[in-house]
């Protein structure tokens, strides 16, 4: 792993559209009610996307990992994580949200969150955009 101030800023369109694509398909989840923990998506540099489901231990675990795992994966180039959680919204207390972490070899990476809203509701479902969390350790 390479030391954090030789990383490099920003995130490159490859992993804006895995990190993109891993939270579509997680606000569809929710937005048809279908449960899940933690999902995982790396990337190899060939292009190759391999995909992973944590759900057979508690929320913190699952996340652990799902981190563990990405360093794991031969080859791996980017990932993306995403789970649900909840973040502090000033005066209205914590409110639920979808949570994404994303990297890829050679960058800081970075979190970020949707708030969502009426799981298992279809067409009722409300997300916002993605908004920036901070920088996360890098797993790659």
């Amino acid at each position: 792993m390479a030391e954090k101030d030789q990383l490099l800023d920003g995130v490159s369109p490859e992993t804006d559209e895995l990190a993109s694509t891993l939270m579509g398909d997680a606000l569809d989840l929710l937005a048809a009610g279908d449960s899940f923990c933690v999902l995982l998506a790396v990337q190899s540099a060939s292009g190759e996307v391999t995909s992973y489901e944590f759900e057979d231990d508690g929320p913190e675990a699952c996340l652990e990992a799902a981190r563990a795992k990405v360093a794991q994966v031969t080859g791996a180039r980017r990932y993306a994580i995403v789970y649900e959680g909840a973040v502090e919204a000033g005066t209205d207390g914590f409110v639920d949200a979808l949570l994404l972490e994303f990297g890829e070899r050679g960058y800081r990476s970075y979190s970020a969150y949707s708030l969502v809203g009426d799981k298992g509701t279809g067409d009722g479902f409300t997300w916002t955009d993605p908004a920036p969390a901070g920088e996360v350790p890098p797993l790659l």
